[in-house]
């Protein structure tokens, strides 16, 4: 700064002003402060700047080291509102989501300097309030039902399970079945109670839960038992890429979808619609969850208080259900 003000003829003052987008500085002493800097090869340090005014322009995302599609989705999501409000992010993958680990990734990140954390585990854990979350830095939690005392911005799992099973028997099957995510999964979870509850409430046959680890070829080996059962016409798959793995087994043993069985996914993957036959299935809106988590993380860092949001889910309806013959 002190070899730009030399080079310009003016104050360090006037140099920092300039630097900092200030408008107490005229348009000929700015020009002239600007061609210095290109001259003298002058950069404002940003995390001096940082330090000085306690603001990194940093958000840190503490997530699992193997992510699933929705998380990929949302941390692109939360990513994409970060940028677009002049912010980067700092992502602490876990190896297994401990108290130990979270706390260790806190410590981590506040060495780097962030202004607020976003965790982003699908874990059961944090649902049942097992992990204490570290204090002295803004938190958002996504997806879980914990009481912790910061933001949570939660997909409505549960309506949307719901529509995909109520969907199934307007159309007039006796029951649905349903293929499960992993138990450890708090989607998951919250998916196959609400199914569960629905068929109850309709005063329906509860089949056995199958139980996947939401890999097409967990959706297979479940649909090519399920292919010899003639009673299952209805099959809930708790995500797109089990629907997948179960079309493709229904259709080797000779069963028709929709004719001879209706399948409905959940997450509506960009594939989804170009599945043999197209995919009914719950449209999650990763975008929304991903902005609403970085727009409540960014009202703590500022010291407001935001409320829980609950982000809705929508029932598209494709080729893949029809009524039973």
């Amino acid at each position: 700064m002190a070899d730009v003000a030399r080079e310009a003829g003016v104050s360090g003052q006037t140099v920092s002003r300039v630097a900092n987008g200030r408008t107490n500085v005229d348009e000929a002493t700015r020009e002239r402060v600007l061609d210095a800097m290109r001259r003298v090869g002058y950069r404002p340090n940003s995390a001096a700047r940082a330090l000085r005014i306690g603001r990194f322009r940093t958000i840190g995302v503490i997530m699992a080291a193997v992510p699933t599609f929705g998380n990929s989705r949302t941390l692109n999501a939360i990513a994409a509102a970060a940028v677009a409000e002049s912010f980067s992010i700092s992502l602490m993958p876990l190896t297994r989501p401990s108290q130990g680990e979270v706390s260790g990734a806190f410590t981590r990140l506040n060495e780097q300097a962030v202004d607020g954390v976003i965790i982003l585990i699908e874990q059961h854990q944090l649902d049942e309030s097992e992990i204490q979350l570290p204090t002295g830095l803004p938190v958002v939690v996504i997806d879980s039902s914990a009481r912790y005392a910061h933001p949570v911005v939660d997909t409505d799992q549960a309506a949307g399970a719901a529509s995909a099973t109520r969907h199934l028997l307007d159309l007039g099957h006796r029951t649905v079945w349903h293929i499960a995510g992993p138990p450890q999964s708090y989607a998951a979870e919250r998916r196959r109670k609400s199914w569960q509850t629905t068929l109850k409430r309709a005063k329906r046959e509860v089949p056995p839960v199958l139980t996947g680890d939401w890999s097409a070829q967990s959706g297979y080996e479940h649909g090519l038992r399920l292919a010899g059962d003639p009673a299952a016409t209805a099959i809930f798959a708790a995500n797109d890429q089990m629907a997948l793995g179960l079309m493709h087994a229904l259709h080797e043993k000779g069963r028709s979808v929709p004719a001879d069985v209706s399948v409905v996914g959940f997450d509506d993957m960009d594939e989804a619609a170009y599945f043999w036959p197209p995919l009914t299935t719950v449209r999650q809106s990763f975008e929304a969850v991903g902005s609403a988590a970085v727009a409540a993380l960014l009202a703590e860092i500022a010291g407001e208080v935001r409320a829980a949001v609950s982000v809705p889910t929508e029932l598209i309806v494709r080729s893949s259900t029809a009524p039973p013959n």
